[in-house]
Formats: structure tokens, C-alpha cells, sequence
């Protein structure tokens, strides 16, 4: 009679343990996904948000051999865009600049000005090596500087070097006006007794990196990420149903866990009850 209870018994415990690993072999895990992403596609694929258009460049599944013959997919991918910077030069006054291919003393009149004067910086030291009849340097007399300047029969005459080099050019820019410097069409924003300062936009190109169900900020905007193969990724900003879509599949592997131990629970009732039912009777 109690082998036949235990038996009983052990079946229940069997069948119960069954449907719950059927239960867990046969149940389907939820996955994130999205109705209508902001975007779904692969490697050259764009879209435009906030008016900004955003490609992603590239899409990368990398494989890892771990332990026991195991393996780890991992995928990545690049989204690209380009975005206007704004940057500046600014011209302190007497200092020199490179600004159209030569060199400028920068000069700056006035408490209130409105413009700035550059004066070209004369390479004095070329106009003497590339005039044969003058020496290569400058000569001081009576506090005055003269340049030395031989006619045919070697006689020399002290030229001064305000009437010898010819006169610095200038050129006056005026606060608001464009210029081309540096390559950019640079404008003259403000001009100071100090300073001058140029402004200018240039374009550049940003990236940032996307992986499985991470998020990424694009135009102020968070976008969750989500591979659907190999090639594709789609990215949505519905949070909400992200967050949702989480707790759902927290709660599943909640019931997949508990079916789990109900699996343990049965098998370890069953041996108890087998290892009951052979032991002796006192009677």
C-alpha cells in the first residue's frame, strides 16, 4: 500500500514537473521591437530629424569563442551627421598676422574704433639681398638709419631708409565685413583698442557609436537602438514602450525562472518519494 501511494504520488510530481519544462521549452521570449521606428534600415541608409540628416555609415556583427565551445554575437554600428561649428581668430593690436598670403602689423587707432588697419610688414632684409647695389644691411648714423647703396665704381652713398624701402601697404577692415581668411569667409565681428575679433561657421562631420538596446542623443532627441539582424538597425524614441516592452520581459523571465525551480522541485519530491517507498518497515 505505501509503494502503491508513493508511486501515486511520484507520477503527480512527474507530471507536474513535465508541464512545467513543456511550459518553458515551448514558450515564446518576448523581444523589443517597434511598430513604427524612427528609423529601420542598414549601412548608407539616412533620415532626417530636427532638420538634420543622420546616416548610418556602417552596421557590424563581431563573434567571440568563449568557454565550452560557446559564442558571443555582439553588433555595432555608426551613425554620421554633419554640424556647423562656429569659431573665431582674434588680432591683438601691433601684433602680426598671416592674413592673404603675407605677413601684417595689426593697428588699431582710437578708444572707440570701428575698423582695423593692416599694415604690411616689409621683409627688408629681401629687398637688400635682391638689389645688388646695396648692402644687405641697414646702417646707423647720428641716430638715423640709412642704407648703403654703391654706384658702378664702388663709391657708396647713405640712402635713408624711409626714402629707400617704398611705403608699407594698407588695408583698413571695417567692423561687419567679410573677408576671406584662413580659408573661410570670416567676418569682422567687433573691433576693440585691443583686439579684433573674426567669426566664422564651418562644417564638420560627427559620429557616435550604436549598440543592442543602448540609446544614442540625435538633435536633443534620445533614440533607442535595436538590431534586428546582422544588417539592420532601427531606432525609435517611443520610451515609453521601450521601458514597457523591458517589464514585460522581466516578468517572463520572472515565470521562466519559477517554472525552472518547480522543474527541481518536482524531480528532487520524486527521488525523495522513490527513497521513501524502498525504505524498511518496522512492521
Amino acid at each position: 500500500m505505501q509503494r502503491r501511494a508513493v508511486a501515486v504520488y511520484a507520477v503527480l510530481f512527474v507530471l507536474v514537473g513535465a508541464a512545467a519544462g513543456t511550459l518553458t521549452a515551448t514558450a515564446d521570449a518576448p523581444e523589443v521591437s517597434f511598430d513604427n521606428p524612427a528609423f529601420e534600415g542598414g549601412a548608407g541608409d539616412s533620415f532626417e530629424h530636427n532638420g538634420t540628416t543622420y546616416t548610418v555609415t556602417e552596421v557590424t556583427e563581431e563573434t567571440e569563442e568563449g568557454g565550452h565551445g560557446a559564442t558571443t554575437t555582439t553588433l555595432t554600428g555608426t551613425v554620421e551627421w554633419n554640424r556647423t561649428v562656429e569659431e573665431s581668430a582674434t588680432w591683438a593690436n601691433d601684433s602680426v598676422v598671416e592674413y592673404d598670403g603675407n605677413d601684417w602689423r595689426v593697428v588699431i587707432d582710437g578708444d572707440d574704433p570701428d575698423a582695423v588697419t593692416l599694415r604690411d610688414e616689409l621683409d627688408r632684409t629681401a629687398i637688400l639681398e635682391n638689389d645688388s647695389a646695396a648692402d644687405n644691411e641697414t646702417v646707423q648714423s647720428d641716430g638715423e638709419e640709412y642704407v648703403v647703396v654703391r654706384d658702378e665704381n664702388g663709391s657708396a652713398t647713405l640712402v635713408p631708409a624711409g626714402e629707400y624701402f617704398p611705403e608699407p601697404e594698407e588695408r583698413q577692415l571695417a567692423e561687419g565685413e567679410t573677408i576671406e581668411y584662413d580659408g573661410h569667409d570670416a567676418t569682422v565681428e567687433n573691433v576693440t583698442a585691443s583686439e579684433a575679433r573674426l567669426r566664422w561657421e564651418t562644417v564638420e562631420t560627427a559620429s557616435a557609436g550604436l549598440s543592442q538596446q543602448g540609446t544614442v542623443t540625435l538633435g536633443g532627441t534620445d533614440f533607442v537602438v535595436i538590431f534586428q539582424d546582422s544588417s539592420t538597425v532601427s531606432l525609435s524614441s517611443n520610451m515609453e514602450s521601450y521601458e514597457a516592452q523591458l517589464a514585460e520581459i522581466d516578468q517572463f523571465e520572472q515565470r521562466m525562472s519559477g517554472l525552472t525551480r518547480v522543474q527541481w522541485v518536482s524531480l528532487g519530491f520524486v527521488v525523495f518519494l522513490i527513497a521513501f517507498a524502498f525504505m524498511p518497515s518496522r512492521y
